[in-house]
């Protein structure tokens, strides 16, 4: 069997705003080149907060 394509996919960390506490996603490069921002729950703090990505 052939071995399956990966893709343009790559592991990105979104880091919070407020904290120090990140969350590792994937993102398409290709289709969306720009940085990643959701607006995520935040653990340390307890509540959601911006979380961007960083490299």
């Amino acid at each position: 069997m052939a071995k399956a394509k990966k893709g343009d996919r790559i592991v990105v960390k979104l880091r919070s705003t407020e904290s120090a506490h990140f969350y590792t996603t994937e993102k398409n490069k290709r289709s969306d080149p720009a940085r990643l921002e959701l607006m995520k729950y935040d653990p340390t703090i307890r509540r959601h907060v911006m979380f961007r990505e960083t490299r």
